[in-house]
């Protein structure tokens, strides 16, 4: 007799978890500036939380899905005078509030060297030490 779930009883598990359980790469909290480089022009933006697979910023625009954007953060918690840099696509833009003109944009990070992910990887574990 079997012992491993239905799975009835494998999707019902999923749902109990939490996000954070169900992301594959740890997410720290990072309030720090971000470079946002789109269509052309350089826009200052505000970290809420960054990971290997990617970062949410406060962003005084909309920016539609999909819509692929360079980022360039200053990593120096990871190693003095240290920078990453990466392009990825946006997969999530949600308006803060009816009141405030900024949007919490999501970016899925597809393109970065080696080096500037393992520097992530070093930020991402420091600022999980700090909490």
């Amino acid at each position: 007799m079997s012992t491993s779930p239905s799975p009835q009883d494998k999707s019902s598990h999923a749902k109990e978890k939490s996000g954070a359980e169900r992301r594959r790469w740890p997410r720290a909290n990072a309030d720090v500036p971000v470079a946002v480089s789109l269509g052309g022009a350089l826009h200052q933006a505000r970290v809420r939380d960054i990971s290997r697979a990617g970062i949410c910023f406060y962003l005084d625009r909309s920016v539609p899905l999909m819509t692929v954007l360079g980022v360039e953060l200053d990593a120096a918690a990871a190693g003095p005078g240290r920078r990453l840099r990466g392009q990825g696509a946006v997969v999530r833009c949600e308006k803060i509030s009816p009141q405030l003109s900024h949007w919490e944009i999501a970016v899925f990070f597809h393109d970065m060297s080696d080096s500037d992910r393992a520097t992530l990887d070093a930020l991402v574990r420091s600022r999980l030490a700090l909490t």
